[in-house]
């Protein structure tokens, strides 16, 4: 089963489009360069545009959107946008220094979106200190004839996703909300990859937990494991409330008919839901276990030490006994009294070993 996750993770990773950095509206992944697109009927407009003059041309022709997208800008780098668009200061403060829990707020026509992305971080082994998840942030904001993308973080980079919506016109043609709906389906579609890849983990250190013939799991990769995993819940379970929202209240900068395709996107968010939290009670009950197999080892070590201990208090005491400086001692002048004593040590020895195994002590 791990190697069909594997493998399925794997050919939907080779079937997502690579990042172009050649692409003429693109700046390079990592910068804080604003890219700024013009879309028109589901098609992209072509040339370079500035944002005053992207806006400016789409309010003057009454159709069209436009796409904004921006790689972690400070405050000033986000100050011109925000005043060209109206947008919110509180909004504006949230989208700049991050670190959000996923929300959808509505502010006028405006609608802010925060999306917390996750990957999954490749490891050879997992270990006490690994790290498994990694997680950032994409805020959208949306309006009747804007789309603004904010990425944080190292990953999560919306070129892919781009480029495949240029691919359906159709869906574009729906106007802002239909960038909306394809970021949080591309965020919920990563933590389903991201909880498969998990579950790997858990499967790996539940074997360890579990094998007969090698060492036991160690406690630490556990809670590695279910620290990681707390931080992959901390960023999905918060995503419900908002996703309801989009798909059964949703503002008017939202249309109606990109409504529905929320529903989908909410099953997704549930099933992975699901997922995180069935992984955490198998962690507890893998952590449980471990326990009692440390304990069970504990008290199989005692039970030996107490067997071996009873065994030497045998010789222990007859010499202690042979060891007391009297004239008149049984057998002390006997020739064959060493040799009877340490034979009758054997025996007693060898009586108490043969019942402490027939008894599992031993």
């Amino acid at each position: 089963m791990p190697m069909i996750r594997n493998l399925s993770r794997a050919v939907r990773r080779a079937y997502r489009r690579t990042v172009d950095l050649s692409h003429p509206a693109r700046s390079p992944l990592g910068s804080a360069v604003e890219n700024c697109l013009v879309y028109r009927e589901g098609g992209r407009q072509p040339g370079d545009w500035a944002p005053d003059e992207a806006i400016r041309r789409t309010r003057g022709s009454g159709d069209g959107f436009v796409w904004i997208g921006l790689h972690e800008p400070t405050e000033d780098e986000f100050a011109g946008l925000a005043k060209l668009f109206g947008l919110h200061p509180l909004a504006v403060e949230d989208a700049v220094h991050a670190h959000q829990r996923p929300k959808v707020e509505r502010y006028d026509d405006t609608l802010f979106a925060v999306f917390k992305t996750v990957r999954y971080v490749e490891h050879e082994q997992l270990t006490a200190t690994s790290e498994v998840v990694d997680t950032g942030e994409v805020m959208v904001f949306v309006g009747l004839d804007f789309v603004i993308t904010i990425r944080h973080g190292s990953h999560g980079s919306l070129g892919p996703l781009r480029e495949a919506l240029e691919q359906l016109p159709e869906q574009l043609a729906k106007g802002p909300s239909a960038v909306l709906h394809a970021v949080a389906d591309h965020v919920v579609d990563d933590y389903l990859d991201v909880t498969d890849a998990v579950q790997n983990d858990i499967e790996a250190v539940e074997s360890a937990v579990f094998a007969q013939h090698t060492a036991r799991g160690d406690a630490g990769q556990i809670y590695q494991l279910k620290r990681e995993l707390l931080e992959l819940k901390r960023a999905v379970v918060p995503l419900h409330r908002p996703l309801q929202i989009l798909a059964q209240e949703p503002p008017a900068a939202v249309s109606a008919e990109i409504q529905p395709y929320f529903r989908d996107v909410a099953d997704h968010l549930a099933r992975a839901t699901e997922q995180i939290n069935a992984f955490d009670g198998l962690l507890d009950s893998i952590l449980q276990a471990h326990l009692a197999q440390v304990t069970v080892a504990q008290n199989e070590d005692m039970r030996k030490i107490t067997a071996w201990a009873a065994i030497v208090a045998v010789p222990t005491m007859v010499c202690g006994v042979y060891g007391m400086n009297f004239d008149h001692m049984p057998e002390l002048r006997w020739t064959y009294g060493y040799p009877a004593a340490l034979g009758v040590i054997a025996a007693l020895c060898f009586a108490i070993h043969r019942g402490f195994r027939r008894n599992g002590w031993l």
